[in-house]
């Protein structure tokens, strides 16, 4: 079977409504958007507080950050697994082999992502919109509010950045998730074993919808700045 004919399939799963194929797509978002929605609030105020206040051993906490971004997904896979494991610390959890360890893997993949973007661009603020607010009496809340609005395009980077990276991550939802069909089977695994099997019609459809996805946030982001120049 040639690359055109693969294509074809291909194209025709995603349009013929294939529940096997769109169950995977489900499950690959709906774990990545809640990992980024449980992590988006604390690396904002850890982001926050490194870049404005003096918090002692700052320059450990960054290190370690950056560090951290490049440690490989199925190294966080395998750690976690052995976290996880019935032998592990925290085997009473019972999460291994679920969407909740595929989500705390994701939560720990973004984490440092987030946190070294976000600080980046905290850093490259400008103060005064942060004092300014203060000064006129906002709450530390309302504030900070304002501050993020002024970097707002940064910070909505930091955040495609960070999900970009844990929706198409493979080792460690293939460690800690099993990719159990219908369950914790996301587009990467999905991808992953049927390229395995030769089967490359579902790994080029579910490829699509990847891609599909890396267009739409840049086209959005890039709509959302552009119209916020013009605003200014």
């Amino acid at each position: 079977m040639n690359l055109l004919d693969t294509t074809q399939q291909a194209v025709s799963l995603l349009f013929s409504g294939d529940t096997t194929l769109w169950g995977i797509v489900g499950v690959s978002f709906s774990v990545s958007l809640i990992a980024i929605g449980l992590v988006l609030i604390p690396a904002l105020l850890i982001s926050f507080a490194l870049a404005y206040w003096q918090v002692p051993g700052k320059w450990f906490v960054l290190s370690l950050v950056n560090t951290l971004q490049s440690v490989p997904t199925v190294v966080v896979g395998l750690l976690l697994y052995m976290m996880l494991s019935r032998a592990g610390p925290l085997g009473d959890w019972k999460m291994l082999f679920t969407q909740k360890a595929m989500i705390l893997g994701q939560i720990l993949i973004s984490l440092p992502i987030l946190i070294s973007m976000m600080h980046a661009a905290f850093q490259n603020s400008d103060r005064r919109a942060w004092e300014t607010a203060y000064t006129l009496g906002a709450s530390i809340p309302r504030a900070m509010m304002t501050l993020m609005w002024e970097i707002r395009f940064p910070l909505l980077a930091a955040v495609i950045t960070a999900f970009s990276r844990i929706i198409t991550e493979v080792g460690c939802s293939m460690m800690v998730g099993g990719n159990i069909l219908y369950y914790t089977r996301n587009i990467p695994t999905a991808i992953a074993l049927e390229t395995s099997k030769g089967a490359f019609a579902q790994g080029i459809a579910l490829g699509m919808v990847l891609l599909l996805l890396a267009l739409t946030m840049n086209f959005f982001i890039s709509f959302a700045h552009g119209n916020g120049h013009l605003r200014t």
